[in-house]
Parts: structure tokens; sequence; C-alpha cells
């Protein structure tokens, strides 16, 4: 039996949709979660209850994002992705398992909303005459600098 509080169920299942931006949202059925227990300090507390959270979200269940938006996502999220392509937020800075379930959704929509905008194209640019030229007079005179720090030879 699911112990339903608020927009969470306790079986992994994450019921609403996550909005990303007004026109961009990600189905609540691509989401899943799992609640484990913390590192870190807390006594007692930290042994006993599941707060930890962590939040995967299936990209082949997206049908609403773009291949582009997915591949740039794939490409932010390289180091959370686990063996079957999903993305993985982990959360547990509160000491709530409510409290890090919004923290991971906030950091996954974040995550989204980064690979919805897309790169500027790099230009291809050609350094001025100006500085070509201030350029080579820099290396002709560490040249003249290093060629007289030689020794000196009898012949010159």
């Amino acid at each position: 039996m699911a112990s339903v509080r608020g927009d969470l169920r306790y079986d992994g299942e994450v019921v609403d949709d996550l909005v990303i931006t007004p026109h961009l949202r990600l189905p609540g059925r691509a989401l899943s979660w799992t609640a484990s227990r913390g590192s870190g300090p807390g006594g007692q507390h930290v042994n006993q209850v599941a707060t930890k959270v962590d939040l995967r979200l299936d990209l082949d269940a997206c049908v609403d994002l773009r291949p582009e938006i997915k591949a740039r996502l794939r490409r932010l999220a390289r180091g959370r992705l686990d063996a079957d392509g999903r993305v993985v937020v982990v959360s547990q800075a509160s000491r709530s398992q409510e409290a890090n379930l919004r923290d991971a959704r906030d950091k996954l929509a974040d995550l989204v909303r980064r690979a919805t905008v897309r790169p500027r194209s790099r230009r291809a640019t050609r350094p001025t005459r100006g500085s070509v030229r201030r350029r080579l007079e820099g290396k002709r005179q560490r040249a003249e600098t290093k060629r007289g720090r030689r020794k000196v030879r009898d012949g010159e």
C-alpha cells in the first residue's frame, strides 16, 4: 500500500508533472524516485529515516522533448546518467523527505531548463592586422633578449 503525502507517493512514483517552462513540462510517468537513508551527521535520526531522495528522469518516456534538447541534456548530465540512460538527481540537504524531493525536482527542472537553451554558434574571426604586428614584434623582442643571453664565442 502506497502512502500519499501531497504530490508524492511513497512507492517511487511522482504524481505531478514537472513544469519546466510555461510551454514545457515533463510527464509524471517519466519521473520516478526512491528514498534511502541519508549520510552525514544527524545522530540516530539519520539511521532510522529514509530522507535521501534519488529522482530519475527516463528520457525515452519524454516524447514532448525535442531530440536536440535530449541530446543537450545527455551532454549536460553525462555524469548523472545511470546504466539505463536515465538522468539521476540526488538530494539529501534536508532532514525531510518531502523537502528533498522538492529540491531534487527543482534541480532537475534547472538542468532541463539549461538544456533548452541553444548554444550560440561560434563565428570564425580573423586577427586584426595590428594584433598580428604586435604579436610578431613581441616575439622578435623576446628572441633578441634570449639571443643576448647566449655565450659569446671568439669568432663573433
